[in-house]
């Protein structure tokens, strides 16, 4: 196993034409479905980098910022962007072509975190990253950021720590009746 490898190394791309098994009720594709393929690319990319299997750990906020139709060819594209000892984060993205017009839009992104296991299901330690330009970079610490504000968010919304009260006013603005 190499100590370090760069993006390109480990990245997957994957395109698939879109049918209408993959449709939901209202004839758009299933956002689980392509959620299936997300994961499946991520554990591609993951496995490529760290030369093991590996497990999803969790999945960043997932935004669906367009409709995919059927007969559209979709393209998934993953890479690493950050790594740990034993994880790393892998950026995915989805776009949606129109065979008839060309047409390519972004539909999805999302970041996934994998772990590489070994044959015994234990964590190991995997090959860092090599990082070569400006937007290596700044994928790389924009994972830093969005786990220091995970673990925030997680820190502030404890059972043990929560506050009632000061947040009590915040509920106002919704559509919420508090019976305590």
């Amino acid at each position: 196993m190499k100590k370090f490898k760069n993006s390109k190394q480990s990245s997957v791309k994957i395109t698939e034409l879109m049918l209408p098994s993959h449709s939901n009720f209202s004839g758009k594709i299933h956002g689980g479905y392509i959620l299936s393929l997300m994961d499946q690319i991520a554990f591609a990319c993951a496995s490529k980098h760290s030369e093991t299997y590996c497990v999803t750990a969790s999945v960043d906020k997932v935004d669906f910022l367009k409709p995919i139709e059927v007969g559209e060819l979709v393209t998934l594209k993953a890479s690493v962007n950050h790594v740990g000892k034993t994880s790393m984060v892998v950026g995915v993205r989805v776009e949606a072509e129109n065979i008839q017009t060309g047409k390519v839009k972004h539909c999805n992104s999302s970041y996934f975190t994998m772990v590489a296991k070994n044959n015994e299901g234990q964590s190991v330690i995997i090959p860092g990253l090599i990082l070569e330009n400006k937007t290596a970079i700044r994928r790389f610490v924009r994972s830093i950021i969005r786990k220091e504000d995970a673990k925030a968010r997680r820190d502030r919304f404890k059972a043990s720590e929560f506050e009632l009260e000061s947040h009590l006013d915040i509920l106002k603005e919704y559509n919420v009746k508090v019976n305590l």
